[in-house]
């Protein structure tokens, strides 16, 4: 578990793009022609990186570190930087919390429910938004999305469920968003299948919903994911997909290629921070 110092360290490298930024709109300019409709987004320099006040939160930190998490969960912290994900988004001690589709393996969950009973806050798993966002309209302070875009993208699921999470949000609440991140440019439609999205897909759609994008962090890219992998974003680990299911005669990774693709790590990812407005 790397201490606070170590991960606000990694925040204020992020913060450093924004040194000298100024608002979004001061900076725009028409979209490049050769990017898909949509695929624009406000250049890194025009957004706001700036952190929420940091200080030193003893039960996040607690929650992180509990050896009542999975082994696999802690495991993987090096890559997912859940104290210093959490901390940029804004998370604080006493919120209501929201989590999108947590799934069988809660990884999320296993810090944010603890650390939400330790402050006096509350954790809401929400599995069907358009049925129940489990909290009354306007009362959630934080709704996690991770890794799930490429999901909602397929079906027509996007907007209908960022309209949900706006309703349930108080005016100034936060939208958290972790999903892996394809190059910019590439049809949703064509790329959501191997579990990656433009990152400016995903601004858009929020943008549309009524969401103002705060700040978006570099905290978990990975440059060595170049996007292409036989079994899309689960070729690599922790899922580590390495042949077709159930088909014997279908590709299967040489062990050569498992070690290639296990020595890329997680995922590329955007981490994004949006903001329902006052």
């Amino acid at each position: 578990m790397r201490s606070v110092f170590s991960g606000l360290a990694v925040l204020a490298t992020t913060a450093a793009f924004a040194a000298t930024a100024v608002p979004a709109l001061a900076q725009s300019s028409a979209p490049p022609a050769a990017q898909t409709e949509g695929a624009w987004t406000p250049p890194r320099s025009a957004l706001s990186s700036a952190m929420p006040t940091l200080t030193e939160d003893a039960a996040l930190q607690a929650a992180v570190a509990a050896q009542s998490r999975p082994v696999a969960d802690r495991a993987r912290d090096a890559a997912r930087h859940p104290y210093e994900s959490l901390t940029f988004w804004g998370l604080t001690p006493g919120m209501t919390v929201v989590e999108i589709e947590p799934g069988g393996a809660s990884w999320w969950r296993h810090i944010l429910e603890p650390y939400a009973a330790a402050t006096g806050g509350r954790y809401v798993a929400v599995d069907k938004p358009l049925e129940s966002m489990g909290v009354a309209d306007g009362t959630a302070d934080f709704i996690l999305v991770a890794r799930a875009f490429h999901n909602w993208s397929r079906d027509g699921r996007t907007q209908p469920y960022l309209q949900a999470f706006f309703r349930a949000l108080k005016p100034g609440g936060v939208l958290a968003i972790e999903q892996h991140r394809s190059a910019e440019g590439l049809n949703v439609a064509e790329v959501a299948s191997t579990g990656y999205v433009p990152e400016s897909y995903v601004i858009r759609e929020a943008q549309n919903a009524g969401f103002v994008l705060e700040a978006r962090s570099e905290l978990n890219a990975n440059p060595k994911d170049d996007h292409d992998h036989p079994f899309g974003v689960w070729t690599l680990p922790p899922v580590r997909k390495s042949a077709q299911s159930n088909d014997p005669a279908a590709r299967r990774l040489t062990a050569e290629e498992r070690a290639a693709f296990d020595a890329i790590g997680e995922s590329d990812r955007m981490t994004l921070r949006l903001r329902k407005p006052e």
